[in-house]
């Protein structure tokens, strides 16, 4: 027998066997030993067989070593460990999991080296149900009191969730260690669990373990992302009272939390801290900085940050958090100007930068150039995400270019994103505020998963179409479906009430927030009662709602009483509404016109002249009336009164035989409407220049006949301008949708939606 084992042993001396154990052996090289282990019978060997894999598995040649695992008849838990953790190392978790499997089926023992890999694969690919089964495993063979195997299933339940599951299996722990308390006080802070955290962080140093710096920025880190800022502030403190030094990592937590608690004195003793530290030239540590300027709503401190930076320092998630910063401070023009410099200058920039951008625009006001950088996005080869759209589909929405809008749904289809929540919600926003209410709940029902938001987005829409009876189905609807309605869903329901005069069902909607669902009435829906009360006539009831409210009425509130007194002419109450907005809003021209108007209707001249003369003195003008209607892809801008448009002759001629039609169907220009004291031609030579009569005119010249025309109007539309849409509609054979500061209004063969009551 000795005899007969001497050839073998004599093999393992062999040269090509010595690349088996050499970490430079090429991958020819172990081919070349895989052929002569074949080709001497020596396949059989645990060992040599398991060295064979291991060079193939560092080679990434993953089907040969699995090939070699599938040669041996009788292969050992060394052969199938090796291959499972070189799969785990290049994050072929799944491959990992099979050959797992194969090594169960084969009856192979298990040991404490191969289970922890197992576990950290089911957890890197979230497979909860198959990890349960892994600890069912460890649990039967009595690997429960190994501290390794214990901890991965502790990181197993954390990243798939499962904390109550992860502090049970933690507890059984035969002894801990700073990474597995770490990862456990990172997670309970991330839940905002502030009693849990301490409570584990002092277990741990009763067990003589000190955190390292991870485990303090887990904490940090942690409480930012759940909410807890002052926590994590405090945790911030702590560590440094302990003698431990923060990095990088540790000073952007804390600043973004400071940002967010809008704690400008602490980000400027952190600020020095880390100029001590010597941490300012690191770029996560200049993109926290600016950010928390910029939430702290530090503009001066922020440009000059910005201007003392060096730009090669910043990278583009700095550059991001600049343009953020600098838009949520009403700098869209200076953070344009930036953003402008950044491309001259070849910066990287990414679909964050330019989504920045386009937000900024579209909440500022400024949606035209919000539609012209999409466009310059895609022509620069960024491609927008579900983000984008959604920030982009507002500035569709305000000046209702359908046609912009109707692209922009068209990308989110072709790449496959309309089922997101987020851009679901602003396509029917947008929709709804185009005038599209159909399209706005076409869109709605193919939204999967609902959330409030999509919900109160219809709900707002059939709201600001006038449809009352609809936006209260919506509100009964999403209860049914198992949501609970949120203060939002309330001021939607309101509004809806308010535009269909619909009292007693307003009544009994804001009366059962708090006695049903618990939620206290905000500004906003006793802005909506008064509102409602107001426009039905009911301007006492209004005002006893007003002196009873449990917190001091805001401009809204009494700008909501002062619009229904200028409706009904009322006189006393609009005074007093006025008093109060002069001092709540001495700046808004709208409060002195509206009075004015009041008067006016009165034909109180002399009070008209003295609230003039007061707007004169402060230097307050008017706003003039503005309309925007989109043709031919381009949006057109048209002021009352004003001359400059090229085609204004035709449109003068075009308004004028229009106005001819209208005396012989007879229609009288309602001159009431013209708060002036001249004559009743010079009246109705007003009336011809409000800004939405042009728009139409214009919409008729330059469009198709029987196409429909898409209207914007800056201020409430008057009585004569309603009048004329509604017999224009019936003439020309349009559809024509306006939407002023209050609602829609839908004109269709001579009617509008509105049943004349806005």
């Amino acid at each position: 027998m000795t005899r007969q084992a001497l050839p073998f042993l004599e093999n393992l001396n062999t040269p090509i066997l010595h690349c088996l154990y050499s970490a430079i052996a090429s991958l020819s090289q172990t081919r070349q030993a895989h052929a002569y282990i074949l080709k001497t019978g020596l396949l059989a060997d645990t060992h040599l067989s398991t060295r064979l894999i291991s060079r193939y598995a560092n080679h990434h040649s993953f089907v040969e070593a699995d090939l070699v695992l599938r040669s041996i008849s009788d292969p050992s838990i060394s052969s199938f460990s090796t291959l499972i953790y070189a799969l785990n190392k290049s994050n072929l978790f799944t491959q990992s999991l099979n050959v797992f499997s194969r090594m169960l089926s084969h009856g192979v023992l298990l040991d404490t080296h191969v289970l922890p890999n197992v576990v950290k694969a089911c957890g890197k690919l979230s497979t909860l149900k198959f990890g349960r089964e892994i600890h069912c495993i460890v649990c039967k063979y009595g690997f429960d009191s190994d501290s390794v195997v214990q901890a991965s299933l502790v990181h197993l339940y954390l990243k798939s969730d499962r904390i109550r599951d992860a502090r049970n299996v933690f507890e059984r722990l035969p002894e801990g260690d700073v990474v597995t308390y770490g990862a456990l006080l990172s997670a309970y802070a991330r839940k905002g669990c502030v009693n849990e955290v301490k409570e584990i962080f002092s277990g741990m140093q009763s067990y003589g373990l000190e955190p390292n710096v991870v485990s303090w920025n887990g904490m940090i880190t942690g409480f930012n992302q759940s909410g807890n800022y002052v926590e994590a502030v405090v945790m911030f403190q702590e560590m440094h009272s302990k003698g431990f030094q923060p990095d990088h990592i540790t000073i952007s937590s804390v600043l973004s939390a400071v940002g967010d608690m809008e704690r400008f004195n602490i980000g400027i003793q952190v600020l020095c801290y880390v100029i001590k530290l010597g941490l300012l030239h690191c770029k996560f540590v200049i993109s926290a900085l600016i950010d928390m300027f910029g939430k702290c709503a530090c503009a001066g401190d922020l440009m000059k940050a910005f201007e003392e930076t060096n730009e090669e320092l910043m990278d583009v998630g700095a550059r991001n958090a600049l343009l953020t910063a600098l838009s949520r401070n009403d700098l869209v023009d200076v953070a344009m100007e930036v953003f402008e410099r950044f491309r001259v200058r070849g910066r990287e920039l990414n679909v964050v930068s330019w989504t920045s951008m386009i937000s900024g625009c579209s909440q500022n006001g400024k949606d035209i150039e919000a539609l012209e950088l999409f466009r310059e996005m895609q022509s620069a080869g960024v491609k927008p995400n579900s983000v984008t759209i959604p920030c982009l589909l507002p500035a569709c929405g305000n000046i209702a270019a359908l046609v912009h809008g109707k692209a922009a749904h068209g990308f989110a289809l072709r790449t496959g994103i309309t089922a997101d929540v987020h851009v679901g919600s602003a396509l029917v926003d947008m929709y709804a505020k185009c005038g599209r209410i159909r399209l706005s709940r076409l869109c709605f029902d193919r939204i999967p998963n609902k959330n409030s938001v999509c919900w109160n987005a219809i709900m707002g829409g059939y709201a600001m179409h006038g449809k009352a009876n609809e936006a209260i189905d919506i509100f009964h609807l999403m209860q049914q479906k198992g949501h609970k309605p949120d203060f939002i869903s309330f001021s939607c329901v309101l509004s809806a009430c308010s535009q269909g005069g619909l009292t007693e069902q307003g009544w009994r909607f804001f009366n059962s927030m708090y006695e049903d669902y618990g939620i206290e009435a905000k500004m906003e829906h006793y802005s909506c009662m008064v509102n409602l009360l107001g426009r039905s006539g009911k301007l006492e009831e209004a005002y006893t709602m007003i002196k009873q409210m449990p917190f001091e009425p805001h401009a809204c509130v009494w700008g909501a009483l002062l619009s229904s007194c200028r409706l009904h002419n009322n006189i006393r109450l609009g005074e007093i509404a006025a008093r109060n907005l002069f001092e709540l809003e001495p700046n808004n021209p709208g409060n002195y016109i509206l009075l004015s108007n009041i008067y006016a209707s009165k034909a109180m001249w002399d009070e008209v002249d003295a609230v003039r003369d007061v707007m004169r003195s402060r230097g307050m003008k008017k706003n003039p009336g503005c309309s925007w209607i989109e043709i031919k892809n381009q949006v057109h801008i048209l002021l009352a009164g004003d001359k400059s448009n090229p085609q204004m002759t035709e449109i003068i001629e075009k308004l004028h035989k229009l106005s001819l039609e209208m005396k012989k169907a007879g229609y009288l220009p309602n001159t009431n409407l013209v708060l002036q004291d001249v004559n009743e031609q010079d009246k109705e030579q007003i009336l011809c220049g409000h800004s939405e009569k042009l728009a139409v005119a214009l919409g008729l010249l330059n469009t198709p006949p029987g196409s429909p025309l898409q209207i914007i109007k800056n201020l409430r539309i008057c009585g004569d301008c309603h009048a004329v849409i509604k017999f224009i509609s019936g003439f020309e054979g349009r559809e024509i949708y306006v939407r002023d500061t209050n609602r829609f209004h839908h004109f269709k063969d001579g009617v509008c939606s509105c049943g004349d009551f806005w």
